[in-house]
């Protein structure tokens, strides 16, 4: 019989701590990197944003319409506010049903089969590129219109929010504690009452998180507007039967699209007004929960 000394006995434990301390700093230091490697590419894009579009912010940049090339005094006040209002409509039509949505599949359609056709088509619609939206919805809406609009642009920003918001939603609500459900029921609260007045209340900073997301994610679109919205040089007074005016057309088209440096300019100068108001509105939004919290 093999005798077992204390040699040994002493030798595997510290082998197998050494081979725990090695992975941990393995982990750690690519956990380091992770977090240098994004913070440092989301600074480089901002930096390089900043350097380009300082130059051309000022007043009449940010009050003054887009005009064709040579005329005096353009900006991109007409493309900022049809962004805006398309941002605006998709986030009415999409968030609503979204929000019922993810609601029935956090709290109704956990393990029955059309929760799980329901999940598995927004997973689809996750993954469809924004062009075949585009697509889709110039089929749908322009050709048998007749015109581009920027309700039709709005629409298809709509369908791109609409799986984001309905997976982030039922994801967020799966995370508040069973027991919180079960305690307001136990208090003879109904259902309904239980998920729209506690358990909404439990994870309103993560709907709202969803929410921006989904903003975020459409926000720089542009293949679907090519196809819906197209664009404009004037202020966004047809939303329902006129090209529309939007920031994402306009930079793709100063930008890629002219040979002019000062209209290169004027693009980058809209794409830091884009990066600071989406910056501006995640500040704002997690300073007011954060106070609310505390």
């Amino acid at each position: 019989m093999k005798k077992i000394t204390l040699t040994g006995l002493e030798q595997a434990p510290r082998r197998s701590t050494v081979f725990r301390r090695l992975w941990d700093v393995l982990l750690s230091a690519f956990s380091v990197f992770a977090i240098v490697l994004s913070v440092g590419g989301m600074g480089w894009i901002l930096y390089t944003v900043l350097r380009h579009g300082a130059e051309s912010i000022n007043w009449e940049f940010l009050t003054s319409s887009s005009k064709p090339y040579g005329e005096p005094g353009a900006g991109i006040a007409n493309a900022l506010l049809g962004s805006l209002l398309m941002t605006l409509s998709a986030t009415l039509i999409a968030v609503p049903p979204a929000l019922a949505g993810g609601i029935y599949l956090a709290e109704f359609g956990r393990e029955n089969r059309l929760g799980n056709v329901l999940r598995f088509c927004a997973n689809v619609m996750m993954g469809v590129p924004s062009i075949i939206v585009g697509l889709f919805v110039y089929v749908l809406l322009v050709v048998t219109t007749g015109h581009f609009s920027g309700f039709a642009g709005a629409v298809a920003l709509a369908i791109i929010m609409f799986p984001v918001v309905m997976r982030t939603t039922e994801d967020v609500l799966t995370m508040v504690p069973v027991t919180l459900r079960e305690s307001a029921l136990a208090l003879g609260m109904t259902r309904t009452r239980t998920t729209l007045g506690i358990v909404f209340r439990a994870a309103r900073s993560g709907l709202v998180t969803g929410v921006l997301l989904a903003l975020a994610r459409v926000s720089g679109e542009t293949a679907p507007l090519l196809f819906t919205a197209m664009f404009a040089d004037t202020w966004p007074g047809g939303f329902f039967s006129r090209p529309t005016a939007n920031m994402p057309v306009l930079i793709s088209e100063y930008t890629m699209n002219s040979p002019f440096e000062s209209m290169h300019a004027m693009g980058w100068g809209a794409a830091l007004i884009i990066c600071l108001l989406i910056l501006f509105i995640n500040i704002i939004t997690r300073t007011i929960f954060h106070e609310k919290q505390h």
